[in-house]
């Protein structure tokens, strides 16, 4: 995959376009056959949580997903690039588009 867990992206369109943040995780559905991300801070929803066993009732705010193809890799330059691969060796690994780095 292109984009995993721990990279810095941003979001590209969107409500949310212009926030960079770390994604926290990548989701696959496969009903729609398309991968989502879960960006810390970025896209948060409002959850309710019932009063019971664990105390009184409360708000919490939580980071939703996002279409993958709403965000894009952000080099240690502060660029965004989109992301290819490059064999070097026996193994493949993430390289940025525009400076030619290897990401991994």
């Amino acid at each position: 995959m292109k984009i995993k867990t721990g990279d810095n992206v941003i979001v590209i369109s969107g409500k949310n376009k212009g926030t960079t943040g770390k994604v926290v995780q990548v989701i696959w559905h496969p009903r729609k056959e398309a991968h989502y991300v879960v960006i810390d801070g970025v896209n948060m929803r409002k959850k309710h949580i019932r009063s019971g066993r664990h105390g009184e009732g409360q708000i919490i705010e939580l980071p939703g997903p996002i279409h993958m193809s709403n965000v894009m890799f952000v080099e240690k330059s502060g660029k965004p690039t989109r992301v290819g691969y490059k064999q070097e060796g026996t193994t493949k690994k993430r390289v940025a588009k525009v400076s030619g780095e290897f990401i991994d």
